[in-house]
């Protein structure tokens, strides 16, 4: 009786523990799992991607649904991030530059992160110089610091553009200055190119974030115009592995089939969203019907499209896919009942706080490797991992619970990432 009586309440507009609590979780097992791969062959075949282990098979692990389920939650995210800005009555233009804003800094970063292996001899400086300095300066170009009211707004605003325009300029000298193993470099301006190879996974999440934001202006919470744009972006999937979009100009920047197959992850998670923003769904009962049924209907779609391509995170499949949003909302849903219905949030209050910061845990994770041996501490951390597996896994279980504890309390320090 009591759940109901709490779930008939609206839900939080602004922040909701079970989506924070479900990202910090998705990030602490990023951390642990892109740790434990260093490990090599000592690594039971479940801890790695299905793909390393079984080539050209049919399959997956919980290491492939890291990924999927962080674009999940971004698509779950999007409704409050920008339903706050339309609540307040911003202008669309407005809207559409944050949006535009947003996936140019995470292409920007992403480009950058995919040519970490700079050439020492030919830069003429250490490549983990140059790793380290460009992660520092991704933190310090998004980052914002927040301090109480009386303690001068004005001066730390002008504290905040400093720090911002210094990791920005340092970013852009950085990428001038590589040069890669094979004597390539980022950009070159005769003639302009910028050198991709692929975008990285910030890169992939900010394709789809950019799709699901501009189809959340579009239909907002209408749940069945979401479900159509998700089975059109899975549909298109398939018709790009039948070469239908072969031809057209956006396969030049980003193949047509990954954008589709991870843009659906994305709207599937607004599909999801629309229990807590939606006016149809307000009781703790309807929103576990909406979200059981999702599961099902999206583990009967995974089912019956496994035959078409199989299980594939490489080839970003459409069963992948649907397998990924189907365990995702059954985790969300778990963490629902927990943190926003039961309110028994001290169960995961840890992860909760953990997932308010995630770009800067996800940061200095890929910060760390290249830190320690700027130190001369590399060789130290590797042999923490051996000889045996279970040195592997408490040293990276520790290595993500240390850093989402030091983004959790620069988070309380008032340091946090804004993009």
């Amino acid at each position: 009786m009591s759940a109901d009586r709490t779930a008939t309440a609206p839900v939080n507009p602004t922040r909701i523990t079970s989506i924070d609590a479900l990202r910090g979780l998705v990030m602490f097992t990023m951390i642990y799992v892109n740790d434990i791969a260093g490990a090599g062959k000592i690594v039971p075949d479940w801890m790695v991607h299905f793909s390393e282990r079984h080539q050209g098979g049919s399959g997956m692990t919980f290491v492939d649904l890291v990924f999927p389920a962080f674009l999940f939650i971004v698509g779950m995210s999007i409704p409050f991030a920008l339903g706050r800005r339309i609540g307040q009555g911003e202008p669309l233009w407005k809207t559409l530059l944050h949006i535009a804003g947003r996936t140019v800094s995470l292409l920007f970063i992403g480009i950058l992160m995919v040519n970490e292996s700079p050439d020492s001899g030919k830069m003429g400086w250490s490549a983990p110089l140059w790793v380290t300095w460009m992660y520092l300066s991704a933190i310090l170009t998004f980052c914002s610091i927040a301090v109480a009211p009386e303690s001068g707004k004005k001066l730390w605003r002008g504290v905040n553009l400093g720090l911002r325009v210094l990791g920005l300029a340092s970013l852009i000298f950085l990428a001038f200055a590589f040069v890669g193993e094979d004597g390539h470099r980022i950009i070159t301006l005769s003639p302009f190119s910028i050198h991709t190879e692929w975008y990285g996974i910030l890169g992939i999440i900010a394709w789809s974030y950019l799709v699901g934001a501009l189809v959340f202006l579009c239909f907002r919470g209408h749940s069945t115009a979401l479900l159509a744009t998700m089975v059109l972006l899975l549909c298109c999937y398939s018709a790009d592995r039948k070469g239908f979009f072969g031809g057209f100009w956006v396969n030049r920047i980003v193949g047509i089939g990954g954008l589709a197959a991870h843009s659906a992850i994305v709207v599937a998670g607004l599909l999801q969203a629309s229990v807590l923003t939606g006016t149809d769904s307000r009781t703790a009962r309807e929103r576990t019907r909406f979200t059981l049924w999702f599961i099902a209907g999206t583990a009967a779609g995974a089912l019956l499209l496994n035959p078409l391509y199989g299980i594939s995170k490489n080839s970003a499949t459409t069963s992948w896919c649907l397998w990924s949003c189907a365990i995702t909302a059954g985790l969300w849903l778990i963490f629902h009942w927990l943190c926003d219905i039961r309110s028994v949030v001290f169960l995961a209050k840890p992860l909760a706080a953990a997932g308010q910061n995630v770009f800067l845990a996800y940061l200095l994770s890929d910060l760390l490797p290249s830190a320690l041996d700027l130190c001369g501490l590399g060789d130290w951390y590797g042999r923490l991992s051996q000889p045996s597996l279970t040195c592997a896994i408490a040293r990276s279980a520790a290595c993500a619970v240390i850093i989402l504890a030091a983004s959790v309390g620069l988070n309380r320090l008032g340091f946090r990432l804004k993009l």
